[in-house]
């Protein structure tokens, strides 16, 4: 597929290909860790638009994409996956991707995309879009109550801001894995959301945890 997608956008008037990776990895190796002064070679210089997909091997198209932003504040990122679902959604806007296209997208579509995203757009397809604008809904700070969790669902949500997992949270909190996924109901409860991330993103941004 990405000899594919490289040959479409190649074979496209106005557009060159800098690069292909197989990994993140790769990717980071090869790029320069700031843009050159001067510009360069296409083989050295930092692409505008980058193209990336979440399940990769090794490190995750998530993570390479945390990583290239830090380098390259300025670098387009567009993910284009299989996964469409919340938390895949909003880890990758989170991480720094400006647009997020799933594998079935037509290549014009996906040609304007880029082309929408050089221009300073942020191309989704409908379906991503409105859950994007769901999600970002949610976690909007609360007008009038407060959040009303308990002192332990607190706890809980500062272990799952940390990375840990249920399994983890479960341990350093000296508590069964059953007692965990009850503080999660109450949590998603309270706080209107329906999946880890959105918990933990809703928990920062009301500063519930910092």
């Amino acid at each position: 597929m990405r000899e594919g997608l490289a040959t479409l956008i190649e074979g496209t008037p106005g557009f060159t290909i800098t690069g292909k990776y197989e990994s993140m990895e790769s990717a980071l190796a090869a790029l320069p860790a700031s843009a050159p002064a001067g510009g360069g070679s296409d083989a050295s210089r930092v692409p505008d638009v980058l193209l990336a997909d979440i399940e990769l091997p090794g490190m995750s198209g998530t993570d390479g994409v945390r990583q290239l932003r830090a380098r390259h504040p300025d670098l387009q990122i567009l993910m284009l996956t299989v996964y469409g679902d919340n938390d895949h959604i909003f880890e990758a806007i989170c991480a720094g991707a400006s647009g997020y296209l799933l594998k079935d997208t037509p290549p014009p579509r996906l040609i304007e995309a880029i082309r929408e995203l050089h221009e300073g757009g942020a191309p989704m397809t409908p379906d991503v879009a409105r859950k994007a604008i769901t999600m970002f809904q949610k976690i909007a700070p609360p007008r009038e109550e407060a959040h009303r969790l308990s002192p332990r669902e607190v706890e809980l949500l500062r272990h799952l801001a940390d990375g840990h997992s249920y399994k983890t949270a479960a341990d350093a909190m000296s508590v069964s894995i059953d007692t965990i996924r009850f503080h999660i109901r109450n949590i998603y409860e309270k706080l209107h959301v329906h999946s880890k991330s959105e918990a933990v993103i809703a928990a920062l941004r009301r500063g519930i945890v910092r």
